[in-house]
C-alpha cells in the first residue's frame, strides 16, 4: 500500500484553498465543474476530516458559534473545476427554531439544486452513527439519486475489533433501511482511512484524469 502522501487525490486535496462562504444557494460560486459535499452533526469531526485531507490544521475551522455553522463553505482543489464543500453542521446548535428551519431550507436548496454536486460524504461519530439527522440526510440524497459515502469518524476511540463490528453494524442497518451507501472507518487523529476516502473522492471528482493517449494512438483511432 502506498503512502497517503503519494495518493494522487490526496496530493490534489493538499492544494485545497478556501474560496468563499455562502449563506444561501444564490451566493454560491458558479454551478460548474464538479464538487463533493461534506455533511455531519456539529460534533462528528467534519472539520477535522477536511483538514486531514488538506494537510492543514485550520482550513476548515471547527466553530463554536452558530454564525460560522450556518454558512456553506467552498474550497478549491487546484483550479476552479473541482471543489470540496463544507455544509452547515446540524444538531446540537443552540439556536432559535426558526433559524434552524432556515438552515435546513438552505441545505435542502443546495442538495436539490446544485448541478455540479457529484456526491455526499456523510460523517458520523462511530460511537453514535445513524442518528435521525443522518437518516434524514440519507433520505434527502437518495431522493435526488445522489451517491453517499459514510465516514465513521473517531475510529481511534475504539479498539480495532469493536470498530470493525461497528462498521459491519452500520452496513447492516443501511441495508435494512433501504439506503444505498458505502461506509468506511476514519480517524483524523491517526490519519487513517485517508486513502480509502481519497479513492472515493477521486471517482466523484474525475481525478486523476485518464492519461493522454500518445500521438500514435490518436492516429490509429482516427
Amino acid at each position: 500500500m502506498s503512502s497517503p502522501a503519494l495518493h494522487p487525490v490526496l496530493q490534489l486535496t493538499a492544494r485545497a484553498q478556501f474560496l468563499t462562504s455562502a449563506p444561501t444557494l444564490a451566493h454560491c460560486p458558479p454551478d460548474s465543474g464538479v464538487e463533493v459535499a461534506f455533511a455531519g452533526r456539529s460534533n462528528a469531526g467534519k472539520s477535522s476530516c477536511i483538514n486531514a485531507l488538506a494537510r492543514q490544521k485550520q482550513l476548515a475551522r471547527a466553530s463554536k458559534t452558530p454564525g460560522r455553522t450556518q454558512l456553506i463553505n467552498f474550497f478549491l482543489l487546484g483550479d476552479d473545476s473541482r471543489r470540496l464543500v463544507d455544509l452547515p453542521g446540524y444538531g446540537y446548535a443552540k439556536v432559535a427554531k426558526d433559524l434552524k428551519r432556515e438552515w435546513q431550507e438552505h441545505l435542502a436548496f443546495y442538495l436539490e439544486g446544485r448541478g455540479s454536486l457529484r456526491g455526499l460524504i456523510l460523517l458520523m461519530d462511530i460511537r453514535h452513527p445513524l442518528t435521525d439527522f443522518d437518516q434524514g440526510m440519507l433520505a434527502w440524497a437518495q431522493a435526488r439519486h445522489l451517491p453517499v459515502h459514510c465516514v465513521l469518524t473517531k475510529a481511534d476511540k475504539l479498539n480495532r475489533g469493536p470498530a470493525l463490528n461497528a462498521l459491519q453494524a452500520v452496513k447492516r442497518e443501511l441495508k435494512a433501511a433501504g439506503f444505498e451507501a458505502s461506509v468506511q472507518l476514519f480517524s483524523a487523529l491517526k490519519m487513517s482511512g485517508l486513502e480509502e476516502l481519497g479513492d472515493r473522492l477521486g471517482q466523484w471528482l474525475d481525478y486523476p484524469p485518464p492519461p493522454e493517449l500518445p500521438v500514435e494512438a490518436h492516429a490509429r483511432l482516427a
